[in-house]
């Protein structure tokens, strides 16, 4: 992690912008920026900033004050993004953030499926500032951000039938049927995946829920190699999404660290179904004369938010596999201008 202010000053840069773009696209750059930090580019925050800032917007505009009394019926409204923010930044100026994130955890878990998975992501990265660095104030100002979008965009998946499934993550992810007619933006697709793969078949306890879903993170990043091309972009959520469960799972008790593999596990498989493409792509060998220092240097040459935040959990995997994956990503992806 990147101990100097560059991080903060980066963060307290975006926190005048909103987590959304055009109606429904998500900011990354909060996301982007903290996983440049985090591999060390912390000298390239501001200037990627600059190249991303067109896609910016303002704050959202605040509509009514959210309270423990009214906050059931503001849950899953977008329009209440800015309250929502508000709301986690009272919460956790009063509050120890790991005790707000694992009292609200449970609560926002079922419906990590809103904005296109973004906003678990979000708080994924802001968890990993609080606890790889020091507890600042911009660092738990984004916390509230990525809690608040959450809460904004909190939408659950219908009732699911249950598939066989398979002992390995791998497995499970081909065993994934695609949804009937893959048209349509994420929230449309979404409403087709009614039935996925059981997995795991068992979870003995906490510790075999961290491992699992430490597997399932690398069987997502891997399978991004062969199966990428079906949705550049939306594909890498696949493996992100789970990645930023995994990541928090540390700042939770670990009553909490089952039903959070259960509901990555969902959240992976349905981006899955939802994006599948018609036939895998050979798998080329991983690379041989490239090291992960020059690999992360090529994503953030690249510039494109998803390679940058695929590249960073490609990184916490580690293998060749995972490098090959990422090289891949670099290739499908479009750069940012």
């Amino acid at each position: 992690m990147d101990r100097t202010d560059t991080l903060d000053e980066a963060l307290e840069r975006l926190h005048g912008h909103g987590p959304e773009r055009l109606g429904r696209l998500t900011n990354h750059a909060p996301m982007a920026v903290e996983a440049l930090a985090a591999r060390g580019h912390g000298g390239a925050l501001h200037r990627w900033i600059d190249r991303y800032a067109p896609r910016l917007e303002d704050f959202p505009r605040t509509v009514e004050r959210i309270t423990d009394a009214n906050r059931r019926a503001a849950l899953g409204d977008p329009r209440r993004a800015g309250d929502w923010i508000g709301y986690f930044g009272r919460e956790l100026a009063e509050h120890p953030w790991r005790e707000v994130l694992a009292r609200w955890w449970p609560r926002l878990l079922p419906g990590m499926y809103g904005g296109s998975t973004h906003p678990v992501i979000r708080v994924g990265h802001a968890v990993r500032t609080l606890t790889s660095g020091e507890e600042t104030t911009p660092r738990l100002t984004e916390l509230a951000h990525g809690l608040g979008y959450w809460a904004a965009r909190h939408h659950p998946l219908g009732e699911l039938r249950g598939l066989p499934g398979a002992e390995r993550a791998a497995d499970a992810l081909d065993a994934v049927e695609p949804v009937h007619a893959p048209e349509g933006g994420f929230p449309a697709r979404l409403g087709r995946v009614t039935a996925l793969p059981v997995w795991p078949a068992t979870v003995t306890g906490p510790r075999d829920a961290h491992r699992l879903l430490t597997e399932l993170v690398a069987a997502a990043t891997h399978r991004y190699t062969t199966h990428g091309h079906g949705d550049a972009v939306m594909l890498v959520h696949a493996a992100t999404a789970p990645n930023a469960v995994l990541r928090t799972l540390p700042a939770l008790p670990d009553t909490l660290w089952i039903p959070s593999l259960h509901a990555a596990w969902a959240a992976s498989a349905a981006v899955t179904a939802m994006y599948a493409p018609g036939a895998p792509a050979p798998c080329p060998p991983p690379p041989t004369a490239l090291t992960w220092e020059e690999a992360v240097e090529l994503a953030v040459a690249h510039g494109d938010e998803h390679v940058l935040k695929f590249t960073d959990t490609a990184r916490d995997v580690g293998d060749g596999q995972a490098l090959t994956a990422a090289l891949r990503a670099v290739e499908l992806g479009e750069p940012l201008e």
